[in-house]
């Protein structure tokens, strides 16, 4: 644990996550590299004042990785449901803003991030899930990533529906229904290059989510087909609040 391995560089703020963005901000200013993390409906949710006026409008280098996203939490019920984060993320200006899709890809991209100066947001999961990346996988901030190649349709999805996607893929192949699977592990600022190409080549997307449909991927590729490229376009996301 890091905690162990680097006592003076670890600290345990408990139940204040507006005082942990603060403070955050405040070691940031100083040239420090501070990495927050916390569930994802108490890391922006709940201190989205503190990130907004603190973090963004001073472009410090502060890395929020929050766990617990969408509705892994599933018995915590609605009010630990981390649904609208990748909303209230991306609409900060000057973060970056990632989902990884697997224990693989989180660890490229924590790397990336730290490596990269700017505020980050890193949207993590709770429960353990199928890892789809080998080893030496090439990471690359801001560019999408090709799971399974497909004629018929594109599935656009980010963080564990990623794995879900594959799966559907792989049934809808067994109808000779071939579809493209499309990991937008970085959200923003997306790749609207490579979107674009994946689009044309199929003439149809899926957009997969957990997440609310408003203000995440599903949004964030409908901009950019309402600006270049109408086309037809399926959303697979939270309606709501659910119920535990």
């Amino acid at each position: 644990m890091f905690g162990n391995e680097f006592p003076s560089r670890f600290f345990d703020f408990g139940p204040a996550e507006q005082n942990i963005m603060s403070a955050a901000a405040g070691l940031a200013s100083m040239g420090l590299i501070p990495v927050v993390t916390t569930f994802a409906v108490f890391g922006l949710c709940r201190p989205f004042d503190q990130i907004r006026v603190g973090i963004a409008q001073a472009n410090l280098n502060v890395k929020i990785v929050c766990t617990h996203a969408g509705i892994t939490s599933g018995e915590d019920g609605a009010s630990a449901h981390g649904i609208e984060d990748l909303a209230l993320a991306c609409a900060l200006p000057g973060f970056t803003v990632l989902a990884p899709s697997d224990s693989v890809e989180t660890v490229y991209a924590l790397r990336a991030a730290i490596e990269t100066p700017g505020p980050f947001y890193i949207r993590l999961y709770r429960p353990a899930s199928p890892v789809i990346h080998k080893s030496d996988y090439q990471f690359k901030l801001g560019q999408a990533d090709l799971l399974r190649d497909g004629n018929e349709v594109t599935v656009f999805a980010c963080g564990l529906m990623c794995s879900i996607a594959l799966q559907a893929a792989e049934k809808l192949s067994q109808e000779n229904i071939e579809c493209r699977v499309v990991n937008i592990h970085t959200l923003a600022p997306a790749n609207e290059d490579t979107i674009i190409r994946a689009a044309l080549d199929t003439g149809a997307v899926v957009s997969v989510e957990e997440h609310y449909r408003h203000g995440g991927l599903a949004s964030i590729l409908a901009q950019i087909f309402a600006r270049k490229l109408p086309i037809p376009m399926e959303v697979v996301a939270l309606d709501g609040y659910t119920e535990s």
